[in-house]
């Protein structure tokens, strides 16, 4: 299924509206207050308009100057307030709807991802349904979050498919074992360590000492970060405080438990720790599974892009592609209802010096995560990633066989997957990514 079932592809303004009828509904929805008593929200609404009967799209950095007043030496790589307020204008209008034209025939909304007006037709309750309504898999993902349907109900639907297929997912998972990575991590005894991609917190003092707020700086990943910090700058440590906290996404959870059970049949020695406690030796002597948000990677994120065909964007919700120069851009950080989503995910697998493998399974955000986790221990799926490298990963030397990665792309609507499609895969030469040791060792 694609975002199109979903819903409806957007139309241009002037396929519905005149320029006149523009203007009244953007009159319409200032005078109905929901648009709070702020006038930028009105004055980025009537922008857009224009610029959209116009047929253009303004850029990010135009919006910052021309509607919230930044100069031209606004850098919207570093400042995403643009992004907010587009963010919130659209939501706004949203309520808007719910609120006061539930009967309209047409809607103007702001597609996400984009800084343009267009126009879909208002959702049925049959439309709306559907999509829910036509899910296999992914819904039993994602049964909490279900809140339309009877609790009991999901619950006992759950067990069913489950019981159903449970042999068939044992299947899959023994097809998945079979190749690799999993075959390079399953065919020895060096135990597994999962590491899971954590964020660390910590807080902010005020003149009395006690906490105030709690903070997290992409530059301070642990209490050892924090400890370096005071080192430096000594006036810090009266500011900060350790507070020993860490966060988890729900999804690492979630996809924690997709690769489980590939080991535990095994047998294998199974360790988990935090990123934020990761330490050097601990890199040597395990294989090594990340699970987390490609912003969580850390330590890992040099070795998994030395080598890599990708880099990291303006953020880290963007990927690029080196060769070609496209953008996998991903808009599941801003969640809102009744919107579709597009979401990546990154699988990366390479052997070390130390004939210990590293397996990564990120995402952008929780769907892309949770998505090529699933997709890795299937062993479809997984056999589907060889095939579309030109060069096979099982040959070569025992050093050069399982270094590869993938990019997923995936649609959701609602916080729910609904399709996701293989858009990038590349073989890695693991003496890139360990500087030439391994050539020299071979």
């Amino acid at each position: 299924m694609t975002t199109d079932s979903v819903q409806t592809n957007p139309l241009l303004p002037s396929q519905a509206f005149s320029s006149e009828e523009l203007q009244q509904i953007a009159r319409n929805i200032v005078d109905s207050g929901e648009l709070g008593r702020s006038k930028i929200y009105a004055n980025l609404l009537n922008y857009l308009i224009r610029h959209a009967s116009d047929g253009k799209s303004p850029k990010e950095i135009e919006i910052a100057i021309e509607v919230l007043g930044r100069d031209a030496s606004f850098d919207v790589s570093k400042d995403s307030v643009v992004r907010v307020y587009v963010h919130q204008l659209r939501k706004k209008l949203d309520n808007y709807y719910r609120k006061h034209e539930q009967e309209a025939q047409y809607r103007i909304i702001i597609p996400r991802g984009q800084y343009t007006i267009a126009v879909v037709p208002a959702p049925s309750m049959d439309t709306e349904l559907a999509p829910h309504l036509a899910v296999s898999s992914s819904w039993r993902r994602h049964l909490t979050r279900l809140v339309w349907a009877p609790v009991i109900a999901m619950l006992l639907l759950g067990n069913l498919y489950y019981l159903i297929s449970r042999d068939e997912s044992n299947d899959s998972e023994a097809a998945a074992a079979s190749l690799q990575p999993w075959s390079a991590v399953l065919d020895d005894n060096i135990p597994v360590l999962f590491v899971m991609g954590d964020y660390y917190i910590f807080g902010e003092l005020n003149e009395l000492g006690n906490v105030t707020r709690m903070i997290r700086d992409f530059s301070i990943n642990s209490s050892q970060d924090l400890n370096t910090l005071f080192m430096q700058k000594a006036d810090m440590s009266s500011r900060y405080r350790d507070l020993d906290l860490n966060y988890m996404p729900e999804g690492s959870a979630l996809a924690l438990a997709k690769i489980v059970p590939l080991l535990q049949k095994a047998g294998k020695q199974i360790n988990v720790t935090m990123m934020s406690r990761l330490n050097t030796a601990d890199l040597k002597s395990n294989h090594i599974i990340y699970i987390g948000y490609i912003s969580a990677l850390d330590k890992l994120r040099g070795l998994v892009f030395a080598n890599s065909g990708l880099q990291i964007g303006r953020t880290y919700d963007e990927l690029l592609n080196r060769r070609s120069g496209e953008i996998y851009s991903s808009d599941a950080g801003l969640p809102s209802e009744d919107e579709p989503f597009r979401d990546y995910g990154l699988f990366s697998t390479f052997p070390s010096t130390s004939q210990n493998q590293f397996v990564i399974i990120a995402g952008t955000r929780d769907a892309g995560l949770m998505h090529t986790a699933q997709a890795v221990a299937d062993g479809a799926m997984l056999g589907a990633i060889e095939q579309s490298i030109a060069t096979p990963v099982t040959t070569g030397t025992a050093h050069s066989a399982g270094a590869y990665e993938a990019l997923f792309e995936v649609f959701g609507f609602n916080r729910m997957n609904f399709d996701a499609n293989l858009v990038y895969s590349r073989t890695l030469d693991p003496g890139q990514i360990w500087g030439g040791v391994l050539t020299s060792m071979q």
